[in-house]
């Protein structure tokens, strides 16, 4: 009779844990899967912004006598 009433018990035990279980689950899949975002970024400072113009004025400066040269080149060939 011992044995019965034990396994009764642990039987009830059994049976709430899984159903706190499937309450548990149940609860993560109703939270929102929450996304992580990154900051909005900063402005860039002035000088950083006037940069990458400089670079290409620079580029541009150095290009021109080197054009200049293959056209006097081309120009002199007969």
């Amino acid at each position: 009779m011992a044995d019965s009433l034990l396994d009764v018990v642990f039987g009830v035990v059994d049976l709430a844990l899984d159903v706190s279980d499937v309450i548990d689950r149940t609860k993560q899949l109703s939270k929102p899967d929450l996304v992580e975002v990154p900051p909005d970024p900063k402005p860039l400072p002035a000088a950083a912004q006037r940069a990458p113009s400089e670079a290409e004025e620079r580029d541009r400066k150095r290009e021109q006598p080197d054009q200049a040269a293959g056209a006097t080149d081309q120009a002199s060939e007969p």
